[in-house]
């Protein structure tokens, strides 16, 4: 078996994360001249430049880029391997979440996953958009792509979209319906679509890349076109959306984990109407070669099992604890 400097793969990982020789020889507890030597000799025995170098600051090389991604995983391993013959149970783990689904359905939930598998540090990298799958980023992923041959993924959710307003809005779109005269029911009559084109409409760009996209979903839904007289009030991200509803802006189209946990969640009403499928899906994605790693599976099944008991998913979706 012919292996590289061995001293010098963590040396040129810690280089290669930190984007410094400095930071990587303060982290290693080495000198800046031993971080400089080793990456040296990994150069000469690849023969190829792994750092571009201006001044104190360094930069990967589209072959050192290639080479990190190779063998970060592989380096994850070894120190996975190792803790668990030291009987070391800790798994730090990093998870990119995009920052609506980190913040309203699985920040509520931490405490639980603490109380139930407290070897488990979770870091959480929050993302406004879907995330580039690479150890370089984090151990596992929540993402709504299946792009990469090289990870596994598990459905968390199918992503519908359904109108919603504060407490407050919804009666006054009942008195302007002339509902309340009425006592409110349970199995209140719908509102049709040319009703609701009546109110503000609070649109999230985010959600397909253009404004009032989401809308037009949803009146198309129904076969129709969003009329042209709808005042939309435009946002980029669902949160924002959602926090003008609860201040009775007007009426917004969420989804199921928005509203799944959150104590706040009694003060949106969800409206009687039709809802949209977005076609998104909510995956947990991690590296195949890392499907060994007990912490990883342990988030994994973790994770399917509150998307099953708070209704994101049913119990058949996908393949539910696959032994890996």
């Amino acid at each position: 078996m012919k292996l590289p400097p061995l001293k010098a793969l963590p040396v040129f990982e810690a280089a290669a994360r930190l984007n410094s020789f400095s930071a990587a020889a303060e982290e290693l507890s080495i000198t800046q001249s031993a971080v400089s030597h080793q990456i040296k000799q990994l150069e000469t025995y690849l023969g190829e430049r792994l750092f571009w170098r201006s001044g104190r600051k360094v930069a990967l090389t589209d072959e050192g880029r290639q080479y990190l991604d190779a063998i970060g995983s592989a380096l994850l391993q070894i120190e996975r391997a190792s803790e668990q013959l030291l009987g070391h149970e800790e798994s730090r783990l990093r998870l990119s979440v995009f920052s609506s689904f980190a913040v309203r359905w699985l920040a509520p939930r931490l405490p639980d996953l603490r109380r139930l598998h407290p070897q488990i540090d979770l870091a959480l990298e929050m993302s406004s958009e879907n995330p580039v799958l690479s150890d370089r980023v984090a151990d596992c992923f929540i993402t709504i792509h299946r792009d990469s041959r090289a990870y596994s993924y598990d459905l968390l959710y199918e992503e519908r979209l359904f109108p919603v307003c504060s407490q407050d809005y919804w009666q006054r779109i009942r008195r302007e319906l002339g509902r309340d005269t009425e006592p409110e029911r349970r199995d209140e009559q719908p509102i049709e679509p040319e009703q609701m084109a009546r109110f503000p409409l609070l649109s999230t760009h985010s959600i397909y890349d253009r404004q009032g996209g989401d809308w037009e979903a949803w009146f198309e839904e129904a076969g129709m076109k969003l009329p042209a007289s709808s005042r939309l009030l435009h946002s980029s991200h669902m949160l924002l959306s959602l926090e003008a509803a609860r201040f009775h802006q007007g009426i917004a189209l969420t989804n199921d984990y928005m509203l799944s946990t959150r104590k706040d969640s009694a003060d949106f009403v969800r409206l009687p109407a039709h809802s949209v499928v977005t076609g998104d899906k909510f995956y947990f994605a991690w590296k195949t070669s890392r499907r060994r790693e007990r912490g990883i599976q342990t988030l994994r099944r973790w994770l399917v099992d509150e998307a099953i008991r708070g209704g994101l998913r049913s119990g058949s979706a996908g393949s539910r604890h696959q032994e890996l």
